[in-house]
């Protein structure tokens, strides 16, 4: 259940109550694609680098270890050791990202594993069925996040299956969390709102997803390959028709400047591979800007990666050691760059947080939007 504690402009101050804990919003999701953050980053240090939501993949983990080999492990939070709400997405991306791999019907998609080649089918129900196998706190709606760009007779015909499909899952939910086998009951079910960047299109599909009362809402789509620009506009487009009393996901968004943006425009809940990712090769993420450690002047600098921090890397090495140790290829470097990427970002929610606590988010966003998008 979402509660909107105060707004400032359009940018909302929240908290989401789920049964496995509450969630302060805006909120990043830190994504563990395979049930780990990539880089050595485990459930415990988690709870440290101040994450309060994780975002696993359905399609990943259908294909290995397998749902059912998670289910009978005891579901998703025992299996990877978190206690705290975890989202998990539809396998719609991938039916995105996976497009010379996979077939579009009315049922479902038919795909080819990424891994061995061998054929499976996902569509809404199995989906549902993957998702409550894997007892997650929130599943994601089965949907097509439709290519940019793509044309407006294809994006009407896409959006319209996947209301169809949306009603698919809602029915299926209800049907799985009613069953006495099922780990857990109170599964949520956000919806997701799609239209490429056809204004019209995005509201009326959120009129129609909205009239059906999930725990949430997701704008999906976005951050493959529009402009920010554009990427915005459909932002502000589609949230006058997102219903307040629910929370709402901008879906794989984004940069630091792209999150403060968002909420500025009345977004709660974003996730991205983002942080990590670049952490993986040197691209870090500080209170003055990025900077790209792999870079010659870093050599022998003994500051820490960011002198405004005090995540646990910041307090105990230096930008010359995590170089080195990524110029090595050692492990541990990427780990570090991870856990103080991941530790940014959460602390950057949690300021946004304070700010609109303060009635000063205007003054924060105005401050830092400059900043956290240059580079060093």
């Amino acid at each position: 259940m979402y509660k909107l504690i105060k707004k400032q402009g359009n940018a909302r101050r929240g908290e989401f109550q789920t049964v496995h804990g509450t969630v302060q919003t805006p909120a990043f999701m830190n994504v563990g694609t395979s049930a780990a953050i990539k880089g050595g980053i485990s459930s415990y240090d988690l709870k440290d680098l101040k994450c309060q939501v994780e975002l696993c993949n359905t399609y990943h983990l259908h294909l290995r270890p397998g749902d059912d080999v998670i289910r009978d492990l005891g579901g998703l939070h025992k299996f990877m050791g978190w206690d705290r709400p975890i989202l998990t997405d539809s396998g719609g991306f991938q039916v995105f990202s996976l497009s010379s791999l996979r077939k579009i019907e009315e049922e479902g998609v038919y795909f080819q594993s990424h891994i061995d080649g061998r054929r499976i089918f996902m569509g809404p129900e199995e989906s549902m069925r993957i998702q409550s196998n894997l007892a997650s706190t929130i599943a994601m709606a089965f949907d097509e996040c439709i290519e940019n760009p793509s044309t407006r007779e294809y994006t009407a015909r896409s959006i319209a299956r996947t209301v169809r499909w949306l009603e698919r899952c809602k029915k299926e939910m209800q049907r799985l969390n009613s069953l006495p086998e099922t780990i857990n009951k109170n599964q949520l079910l956000f919806g997701i709102n799609q239209g490429s960047t056809f204004e019209d299109l995005r509201i009326e599909h959120m009129k129609q997803i909205a009239d059906l009362d999930l725990d949430g809402y997701a704008i999906g789509g976005l951050a493959v390959g529009e402009t920010a620009e554009e990427m915005y506009h459909i932002i502000e487009a589609v949230e006058p028709y997102m219903p307040v009393d629910k929370i709402r996901y901008l879906m794989g968004v984004g940069t630091p400047v792209n999150i403060l943006e968002a909420v500025a425009r009345g977004v709660d809940l974003f996730d991205c591979v983002m942080p990590s990712r670049n952490a993986r090769h040197g691209h870090i993420f500080t209170w003055d800007g990025v900077i790209n450690l792999i870079n010659a002047k870093y050599q022998r600098d003994d500051r820490p990666i960011d002198e405004h921090c005090d995540c646990p890397v910041c307090r105990q090495h230096s930008r010359a050691y995590i170089r080195h140790l990524l110029k090595a290829g050692e492990m541990l470097g990427m780990r570090l760059a991870v856990m103080h990427n991941l530790y940014f970002y959460n602390t950057l929610m949690e300021r946004i947080r304070e700010a609109l606590d303060n009635d000063t988010f205007d003054e924060f966003y105005q401050k830092y939007v400059p900043i956290l998008g240059r580079r060093i």
